[in-house]
């Protein structure tokens, strides 16, 4: 018999699974977040700081922790992960098939496919250039010149914008995270070094015909880690339940690759009459998450925090036109997250070293609401470092 749950459910559930209900502790180790099984982006001013601050994790705006380390991953996006699971981080994230390598390249697929060079081969190729021309940590324009020099002429377009040839943006990207290069944090434009400690036996190592032999993953943890960082068991954990289609379009990939990947325990559930599927250990905190909270978890979510990333949008809002107001195209807007409901949105206005936040409630918020988003806009100005305005 297959469970029957409501969005709400889904949503409190979500809440939980990713820690947003957690008090900072400062005690708390850096690494001590589920969302970095996942990855947590770091797009924005606050980003993936800000997110695990969110998680109760006691770290500040442009304070990385050593144990943290940011790397282009999902998306092409940067990520923050745990240092030491950045070597299964990237096997985790290898290519399920050449198709799949084609999915994430976009369109620097059809030139390398017209010249018989298979995406995956091209992105193998990719990294281990950019190791090779990457000694020294590396600004994105430098190593985008040297990439250019280095390559021929299928892996390259001309740029209308930059009125220059250079690298498709996709493959340079992802190849990155192949090459065992990570980011240097706080750095625009970002500059790229080798990760201390990456293997060298897996730089360029994404061709493996869809085999799917991620367990035994390098790095801390062995097949553990393997497991734990599965994208698809990631997704499943941290945004289900989901159907193979959301964790493609999350991921980037087929939904026939996710198809064949999908995990044996995981078991089906329905999300207010639409068919779904959540690992089944999840499935006692996904049921029991109906109870309303004492206090209600009040947060100011960053435009790309994870809650937020979920493909089910409707499963998180419900009216089209909020949809809109929360993902336009362009320029993205913060949540307002309240007892497991998006219940507005939030822009931050900065002047000087004091912070406003401009709101657009969605609907009526009462006295204790209020307060508690004027807490987190105190918490969210004492992160920055600034003074609320």
């Amino acid at each position: 018999m297959t469970d029957r749950v409501t969005a709400d459910q889904v949503r409190r559930y979500r809440v939980r699974a990713q820690q947003l209900d957690r008090a900072t502790d400062p005690a708390r180790a850096a690494t001590d977040a589920a969302v970095l099984d996942a990855g947590v982006q770091g797009t924005g001013p606050d980003g993936a700081l800000w997110a695990l601050a969110l998680r109760g994790v006691p770290v500040a705006a442009g304070a990385w922790p050593e144990d943290l380390a940011v790397a282009w991953s999902v998306r092409g996006a940067p990520h923050a992960y745990r240092r030491a699971d950045l070597p299964a981080v990237q096997r985790a994230l290898r290519p399920y098939s050449d198709a799949d390598a084609g999915k994430r390249i976009y369109d620097a697929a059809k030139p390398l496919r017209a010249a018989g060079i298979r995406p995956v081969d091209a992105l193998a190729h990719v990294a281990r250039t950019m190791h090779a021309v990457v000694a020294e940590p590396t600004g994105k324009g430098a190593l985008s010149t040297r990439m250019t020099a280095e390559l021929d002429e299928p892996y390259l377009r001309w740029c209308r914008a930059c009125g220059a040839t250079h690298m498709f943006e996709m493959p340079f990207r992802l190849g990155a995270l192949h090459a065992g290069l990570e980011l240097e944090p706080g750095t625009s434009p970002p500059v790229l070094r080798r990760a201390p400690g990456f293997p060298a036996g897996q730089v360029g190592a994404v061709d493996r015909d869809g085999a799917d032999d991620r367990d035994g993953a390098d790095g801390a943890g062995g097949a553990d880690a393997a497991t734990r960082l599965d994208p698809v068991r990631s997704v499943l954990h941290l945004l289900g339940p989901a159907t193979p289609r959301d964790v493609a379009a999350y991921l980037d990939a087929p939904a026939a690759d996710v198809r064949r990947r999908w995990p044996d325990d995981a078991v089906p559930v329905e999300v207010d009459g639409t068919a779904a599927a959540l690992l089944a250990d999840d499935l006692p905190a996904l049921l029991g998450a109906g109870a309303r909270d004492r206090e209600p978890v009040v947060r100011l979510l960053g435009p790309y925090d994870l809650f937020l990333q979920a493909r089910d949008r409707h499963v998180l809002v419900a009216d089209p036109a909020r949809a809109r107001a929360l993902w336009p195209v362009l320029g993205r807007p913060g949540a307002v997250l309240a007892d497991g409901a998006v219940v507005g949105t939030w822009r931050p206005r900065a002047k000087g070293r004091r912070l406003a936040l401009e709101l657009d409630p969605w609907v009526p918020w009462d006295a204790g609401l209020r307060r508690a988003v004027a807490e987190q806009h105190e918490r969210l100005a004492a992160f920055r470092g600034a003074e609320p305005a």
